[in-house]
């Protein structure tokens, strides 16, 4: 296996680990050639072995030690599983009914695909064991893990007795697959008990199925004690970010060398395939199940009129311009870990007003991190960032919260808006992304990054700069 680049000290040389890059170094990462023509093919190796925009990422001691391993311990998810039973006991629950996939994966370390099909894990509250149900193409990957109990049903729609994978081909009506798995647990005695559930809004058709039973919700316990980051959850994310800003120095590079002869679509392909062949050389895996798992990387790239959209709805293939935003997204996993990482790359010249949005969206960003601290509302952050964006002359330009949780990966409460009273405490982290958009002028600008919350600023966890020597390229 090479060498682990997740400690990857940015200050120093090192070769690219995928694509070879011009030698230029000695003229300036701001004041390289932008290409036109006389280049390689996008996607076509080049010649050296620099990479000019690795030396402008930026090192921070006060960021979490990137980790060293793949994943979380099952010991790690049997603790989380405890400290589950002790709050949901607290409540009155004797069982506790996970069927949220992030649930799953967190209490008992399983990396399993949700679909239309029911899965369950049931933990006693005075014992830990994890029983699965599971569709049973799901069946080595459970039965490779921790579980001390399971049953499978075939598959979805399930057909009472239809067991070809045991010769019993059979059509019929369908299983009540909800109702089976509570059922099942009522035979092992718990069907007069009280089960705490992470989908309250099943509870009113579990009653129905098993009424001798009673249900509480329990979703609040998983989402809080999710959105606080343990330091080995610190540590995955840390290392998923130091991929997300190779990903970004490749960006750069690769936009350097090659110019308007790009799309943002070649752009993106050549940057995905980069950091996912960084982090496979990187992380243990043999193709089996449980290693490398919770693993990806999503890149998005747009430039030109596309940027002007928070959300865009249309397939982005634009040819690269002069003094266009061009928007580069790199959002690695690992482990199910990861932050968000966003930049906006021009090449010179850059009209005014367009410079104007970038500085303004920019500083929102920065002033997000420094108030993002113990202590401080999620509302109070927001309406910080919103009264500068206003004060600036923005207003118009205004879309969206400038925040969102990001406990483990993806959206999850608390969020940074003008709604959310929650307390900022340490160990939450929260995406940074209060972005601009004129849509009229076909605009945007959407930079952001990963804000961990200490105890005097948020720490922001991306090493790309917020420059304008990484941003704008002459």
């Amino acid at each position: 296996m090479t060498k682990n680049l997740a400690g990857l000290n940015f200050g120093e040389r090192h070769a690219s680990t995928r694509r070879d890059f011009l030698k230029a170094a000695a003229l300036g990462a701001t004041a390289l050639p932008v290409a036109c023509g006389q280049t390689a093919p996008p996607g076509k190796p080049t010649t050296g072995s620099e990479s000019p925009s690795r030396e402008l990422l930026v090192e921070d001691p006060e960021r979490p030690q990137p980790a060293t391993f793949d994943r979380l311990t099952l010991e790690w998810h049997q603790a989380r599983a405890r400290l589950l039973q002790d709050r949901a006991g607290a409540k009155g629950a004797d069982l506790i009914w996970l069927s949220s996939g992030r649930n799953v994966r967190y209490f008992t370390g399983l990396f399993v695909s949700m679909t239309e099909r029911p899965f369950g894990a049931f933990i006693p509250v005075k014992d830990l064991k994890v029983h699965f149900y599971y569709p049973f193409l799901d069946h080595d990957i459970v039965e490779r893990w921790w579980h001390d109990e399971s049953e499978a049903y075939f598959d979805y729609e399930h057909a009472v007795g239809g067991f070809p994978n045991e010769g019993a081909v059979k059509i019929g009506p369908p299983v009540d697959l909800h109702r089976w798995m509570l059922e099942s647990m009522a035979k092992r005695g718990f069907g007069n008990t009280t089960i705490g559930v992470d989908r309250p809004g099943s509870i009113a058709a579990y009653q129905e199925m098993l009424p001798s039973a009673r249900f509480i919700d329990i979703s609040g316990i998983c989402r809080e004690m999710q959105s606080l980051l343990t330091p080995e959850e610190m540590a995955l994310t840390q290392r998923a970010m130091n991929y997300g800003a190779l990903g970004h120095a490749f960006a750069r590079d690769y936009l350097i060398q090659h110019g308007t002869d790009l799309t943002d679509w070649q752009l993106r392909c050549e940057t995905e395939r980069f950091v996912m062949d960084t982090m496979m050389d990187d992380i243990k895996h043999d193709g089996r199940p449980h290693t490398a798992v919770g693993l990806g990387a999503t890149v998005i790239v747009r430039a030109g009129v596309s940027t002007a959209s928070p959300h865009p709805n249309q397939f982005c293939r634009s040819k690269i311009k002069r003094g266009d935003p061009i928007y580069t997204v790199v959002i690695p996993s690992v482990a199910g870990y990861g932050g968000e990482q966003y930049r906006v790359l021009h090449l010179e010249p850059v009209p005014e007003p367009r410079r104007k949005m970038w500085e303004v969206n920019t500083e929102s960003g920065l002033l997000q991190a420094r108030e993002s601290k113990a202590g401080v509302r999620c509302q109070d952050v927001a309406k910080m960032v919103h009264d500068y964006q206003v004060k600036e002359g923005m207003t118009p330009y205004i879309y969206h919260r400038p925040g969102h949780g990001q406990g483990g990966r993806g959206h999850t409460p608390p969020y940074i808006a003008l709604g959310d009273d929650t307390v900022l405490v340490e160990g939450m982290l929260f995406s940074n992304e209060p972005g601009l958009y004129n849509v009229e002028d076909g605009y945007g600008y959407g930079t952001g990054d990963t804000v961990l919350v200490a105890k005097t600023k948020g720490i922001v966890m991306g090493q790309a700069p917020f420059t304008k020597e990484w941003c704008f390229i002459t």
